[in-house]
């Protein structure tokens, strides 16, 4: 056998060898960019879903808002235009008022109500004290109010090294406290809430559980509004939202939003 005979067969060997090694390379990049482009296609579809959460509460919180301005302060305000219309027919008739000033103090108080009613709505949009004092003063302030009503108790606690959250986070933590305290109060029947805030390994904890009624069975992210607000602020934050039931009863939320 002369040397042709070897190298022909090896050279064969070796074309197929690499013509093998550069259709399973094209076959690697392929699948690495199909899983690229579904890797982005995800993402998207998560910011979609995001985003349709994030404007969903926003038309909610809008709705309530309106709903308070039409309710309270709308209320009030008519009563004060009906008052000054009758005042001003009894001028015109030129009869004289059975009380000039008690009408007047009614109208005072009505105008204290009003005006309650405004600081009510804009603590709601905007809680003052949270500006001036941070999350865990708001939310001790807040749990202060709650234990003083007498008809349920919070148990508050968190980390003495609880660090200092920014206003948009803390604005979203102070969101989500509300309005698992808001579910709690109106449909739970609990009697006790526990509030622990944590922090681990760069992670801000919270978590909120009560001895109530516990979520309905069945029942997921989508089947309350309230789940949707507090999911979409969580993943707004990078955060998770994580919940069920107790081992015994009631809810058990854990909140993680990364702190950096």
């Amino acid at each position: 056998m002369n040397i042709v005979d070897i190298i022909i067969p090896f050279t064969v060997a070796l074309f197929i060898i690499s013509v093998g090694v550069v259709l399973l390379y094209q076959n690697f990049q392929k699948n690495l960019i199909a899983l690229e482009l579904e890797k982005a296609e995800l993402e998207a579809r998560q910011r979609d879903e995001l985003l349709q959460n994030s404007i969903m509460v926003q038309e909610e919180e809008r709705k309530r808002i309106a709903q308070d301005l039409h309710d309270d302060l709308g209320a009030v305000i008519s009563i004060i235009k009906m008052n000054l219309m009758l005042m001003r027919q009894k001028q015109n008739e030129n009869v004289v008022a059975d009380d000039p000033a008690g009408n007047v103090q009614n109208l005072i108080n009505l105008s204290e109500t009003a005006m309650a009613s405004v600081r009510n709505i804009s603590h709601q949009l905007m809680p003052p004290q949270l500006e001036a004092f941070g999350l865990l003063k708001s939310i001790e302030s807040v749990v202060d109010q709650i234990n003083q009503l007498g008809e349920i108790e919070v148990h508050f606690v968190f980390k003495p090294d609880w660090p200092f959250v920014k206003w948009p986070v803390a604005l979203s933590i102070y969101r989500i406290i509300m309005e698992l305290f808001n579910n709690t109060l109106k449909h739970a029947l609990a009697r006790n809430v526990f509030l622990e805030f944590d922090c681990l390994n760069g992670n801000l904890i919270i978590k909120f559980s009560d001895d109530g009624t516990g979520f309905p069975d069945g029942l997921d992210a989508g089947g309350g509004l309230g789940l949707v607000s507090i999911d979409a602020r969580a993943r707004a934050m990078n955060g998770r939202f994580d919940y069920g039931n107790g081992a015994e009863k009631g809810i058990a939320v854990i909140l993680t939003i990364p702190f950096n």
